[in-house]
């Protein structure tokens, strides 16, 4: 029995607590929805700012002779 483990790309940032919670939301949403990235982490510090990290799959195509 094999298993198979899914690799992922990560991308992180960082947002100043300037950034409102509905323009993090609709950054957040776009990323997902037109470019294939899931949200790992968010980490809101005490002083405001954002520190996400996304993730997406690789997908690699096996070619076959």
């Amino acid at each position: 029995m094999s298993t198979t483990s899914a690799e992922y790309e990560f991308q992180r940032f960082w947002l100043p607590r300037t950034e409102s919670r509905q323009s993090v939301r609709r950054l957040l949403t776009d990323a997902a929805e037109y470019e294939g990235w899931e949200l790992a982490r968010l980490r809101l510090f005490p002083d405001g700012r954002r520190r996400i990290t996304l993730r997406r799959r690789i997908i690699r195509v096996r070619r076959t002779l």
